[in-house]
């Protein structure tokens, strides 16, 4: 990836130099030939010709963002660090958001939690002595 960053920096100081005084500095990484941005509605229908012609399932670009934040909850990664890099404004929102992949953690969390107590029967025998007489 810092090879591919450090080619198109190169190819864009390229395209500066030659547009001169009419290269727009936008200060974005990813511009057009004269330094104008990228127009979002460009990148989505490359992205769409490039999945058509993979034969890949239909996607959109931004599904990405999607499969980016559910990758990272899934590996466990905090929320709070997953809505940063998303760019909300707050825990909540990324909450609301991926809630279902939420509830998928605190059961492989509770899952894992049950796995270091005794087996069920020992438990249900230890529960059976400890109670409070009358109970």
């Amino acid at each position: 990836a810092i090879g591919a960053l450090v080619a198109w920096r190169l190819r864009q100081d390229q395209e500066r130099a030659a547009w001169a005084e009419a290269w727009t500095d936008t200060g974005y990484v990813f511009t057009r030939e004269n330094g104008e941005p990228v127009r979002p509605a460009h990148i989505s229908r490359v992205f769409d010709d490039l999945v058509n012609a993979s034969g890949l399932p239909d996607a959109t670009f931004h599904s990405l963002r999607h499969v980016h934040a559910s990758l990272l909850l899934s590996a466990g990664v905090p929320l709070g660090v997953v809505s940063k890099r998303l760019g909300h404004s707050t825990i909540a929102i990324t909450s609301d958001l991926y809630s279902h992949l939420l509830e998928d953690a605190n059961r492989a969390a509770a899952e894992a939690a049950e796995s270091v107590l005794p087996p069920r029967a020992s438990r249900i025998a230890h529960t059976v002595h400890t109670r409070e007489a009358g109970n």
